[in-house]
């Protein structure tokens, strides 16, 4: 929903994927700033009304993103596609990063518009296991950021360190970045950024994706 800057970057971005993607947005003027090779449907109306939901496909839809220019509206529209239609997969752009603590409480994954890119909406959007940040110039550490499984939550980051040998650099929580220290326990909606040795990445990987083992 929307076809701003943001939503047609978006919107591209997801198609380059090789994903079939709808636009939203209630002015059709907005539609120009897609690209002309652009094959998605495009449909005119408001990103929250059940109708025009139904009409770009939600009830087949794997994902849904809110970046139009209106947190009220954003957040709507997420809640609806959530609550309404199920859809697991959802993001909502806040212009107004006090409220986001109060939208991921919500269930609602955000990104505040100071801190936007394609890849980080793509990144909540899409889960992709783990992007590299950053590579020490011996290819040997890596910095990374890592889906974790939502078995790890409410756990403490020492027990994901145990488990993977890897360590926590720091956590994005609510936007903003922190160094947790060792009494820190991991919450919905952290994004973990891990420090791994390079050959040990899809092995960290593996571990922090699936649920972490009981012991008897």
């Amino acid at each position: 929903m929307g076809c701003g800057r943001a939503g047609a970057t978006l919107a591209q971005s997801l198609e380059s994927h090789g994903h079939s993607v709808a636009v939203i947005d209630q002015n059709p003027d907005s539609f120009r700033r897609l690209d002309p090779a652009y094959a998605g449907s495009k449909v005119t109306g408001l990103g929250f009304d059940r109708d025009t939901l139904r009409q770009a496909g939600v009830d087949d839809a794997y994902g849904f993103a809110a970046v139009s220019d209106g947190d009220n509206s954003n957040i709507l529209a997420a809640r609806v596609v959530r609550e309404t239609f199920g859809i697991e997969n959802v993001v909502a752009r806040i212009y107004d990063p006090h409220r986001a603590e109060i939208y991921q409480r919500l269930g609602i994954p955000t990104v505040a518009t100071v801190r936007w890119t394609a890849d980080q909406v793509l990144r909540r959007l899409l889960p992709m296991g783990a992007t590299s940040e950053f590579t020490d110039a011996s290819g040997k550490i890596q910095l990374a950021e890592f889906d974790v499984h939502d078995g790890w939550v409410g756990r403490p980051l020492r027990a994901l360190e145990d488990a993977t040998g890897a360590r926590v650099g720091y956590l994005t929580r609510y936007g903003d970045g922190f160094l947790p220290d060792a009494q820190t326990v991991l919450q919905e909606n952290d994004i973990v950024h891990l420090l791994v040795r390079t050959e040990e990445s899809a092995t960290v990987e593996r571990i922090v994706t699936a649920a972490p083992e009981v012991k008897a």
